[in-house]
């Protein structure tokens, strides 16, 4: 693949199942080594996003190309040069791991080593020879992740990398997913964890109902959707050695009056500003709770 800058491009992208449109012409672009975050409630149309561009499914309008690939006209090629992780975790587990994936090797046409390279790379390698049904759910993850990157492909699209996983399992996911890009993997993430995609992503797409509702990257999100406050410590008038927390809205005058007043107390101890949390942004730009 070409040193593209925009590795994925995506215009008025539509797909629809019997009465409803799962994705409803969406648009966005992806460049060369950075993590996009695709966010949404279940329903909204993530998986069907990734299926459309990594070829699995044709759209109903629209256009995609992926590392230089036209989604549709170029789909043989374009399987060489993507790797994809989907939620269900579809592995063979009475063969080892290394097994598993020197069979990935076999039908790839790829040298056997490049198992044991992958293995270390997720940290299996002292697991290499353990039946899979033996593994952890987030060591199944992590060799499902190793297997998509056996033929080393410049994109990667993960589906729920995370979930389920308890928070150690959780947290080495995300660590390989960060080693990946610094390496300068193109990624592709769905996640229904809005602290995963704050510390992740370098840009964010919002989805609910097939439809991009928002886009940026997770800083420009917060400041222009969410609501900026300052928590103020102070100390009680009564007993000083009592600290209470007080939320301020900054664009809210009450709340500058009432910052004036426990400043002219004299009994504030200290005042941090809080930005917005992307559930904030959230709940703003599509009106529900993340599921």
């Amino acid at each position: 693949m070409d040193e593209l800058a925009t590795v994925i491009e995506v215009e008025d992208l539509r797909r629809s199942f019997k009465e409803k449109e799962a994705v409803a012409g969406i648009s966005f672009s992806i460049e060369r080594g950075e993590i996009f975050g695709l966010l949404g409630p279940n329903g909204a149309g993530k998986t069907t996003t990734i299926r459309l561009l990594t070829g699995q499914i044709d759209p109903d309008g629209g256009r995609a190309r992926v590392a230089g690939c036209d989604v549709v006209r170029d789909r043989t090629k374009l399987k060489a040069l993507i790797g994809v992780v989907f939620e269900d975790q579809n592995l063979y587990d009475r063969l080892s791991g290394r097994d598993n994936l020197r069979f990935s090797c076999w039908l790839y046409g790829l040298p056997e080593s490049r198992a044991d390279e992958v293995l270390a790379l997720v940290n299996l390698a002292d697991r290499a020879k353990s039946p899979v049904r033996t593994y952890s759910t987030g060591m199944k993850q992590r060799l499902m992740i190793a297997r998509a990157l056996l033929h080393k492909p410049p994109v990667l699209f993960l589906d729920e990398p995370t979930r389920g996983l308890d928070p150690i399992s959780a947290r080495d996911i995300r660590g390989i997913i960060e080693g990946l890009r610094q390496e300068g993997t193109t990624i592709l993430l769905t996640t229904h964890l809005l602290e995963e995609a704050d510390q992740l992503c370098q840009h964010l797409g919002f989805i609910v109902g097939g439809k991009l509702v928002a886009g940026g990257t997770p800083r420009e999100l917060k400041l222009a959707h969410g609501k900026r406050s300052l928590l103020v410590v102070a100390a009680d008038l009564q007993n000083p050695n009592r600290l209470s927390e007080t939320t301020l809205g900054m664009d809210d005058a009450r709340d500058s009056d009432r910052l004036n007043e426990l400043m002219k107390q004299g009994n504030v101890r200290s005042i941090h500003s809080q930005e917005a949390t992307l559930e904030e942004v959230f709940i703003e730009v599509a009106g529900i709770r993340p599921a």
